[in-house]
C-alpha cells in the first residue's frame, strides 16, 4: 500500500532494489542533493540488450507505482538503447553497455556530485 508521504529516499531504495531485482548491471548511484536541481539522485545501470533494456524500465515504473504511488515518466524505451526514468527526485538511465560507454554519464557528474567545478568544453 503506498504511503502518505513519500521521500526520495523511499523512491531510491525503491529503484536500487528494482534493478537488482530485474538483474540490471553496474549499477552506479550518484549524490547530486544540494548540487544541482536536476535532482537529488541519479542512477546509471546497463542491461545486456534492449528487450532487457525494456523490462527493466517496464518492471522499474511498475514497481514505482504499486509500491509507491509514484508516477514515473519515461522516455526512449522506443530506440532500445536507452531508457530514461524520471521520479522528480530521482533520475534512472537505462543503457545497453556500448551506449553507456559512448555518452559516459558518470563521468560528467561524479565530479559535481563530489564538490568538483564541471569545466564547460
Amino acid at each position: 500500500m503506498p504511503q502518505t508521504e513519500v521521500t526520495q529516499d523511499d523512491i531510491l531504495a525503491t529503484v536500487l532494489k528494482s534493478l537488482d531485482d530485474n538483474k540490471a548491471e553496474d549499477v552506479v548511484q550518484i549524490d547530486l542533493r544540494g548540487k544541482t536541481t536536476v535532482c537529488d539522485y541519479m542512477v546509471i545501470c546497463s542491461g545486456r540488450s534492449s528487450r532487457q533494456l525494456g523490462a527493466i524500465s517496464d518492471k522499474l515504473v511498475e514497481d514505482l507505482k504499486h509500491e509507491l504511488g509514484v508516477q514515473a515518466k519515461s522516455e526512449g524505451k522506443d530506440t532500445g538503447d536507452w531508457v530514461l526514468i524520471d521520479t522528480g527526485d530521482v533520475i534512472v538511465h537505462v543503457f545497453r553497455p556500448e551506449v553507456r560507454e559512448f555518452y559516459q554519464l558518470e563521468k560528467m557528474w561524479l565530479p559535481l556530485a563530489q564538490g568538483g567545478v564541471q569545466a564547460a568544453t
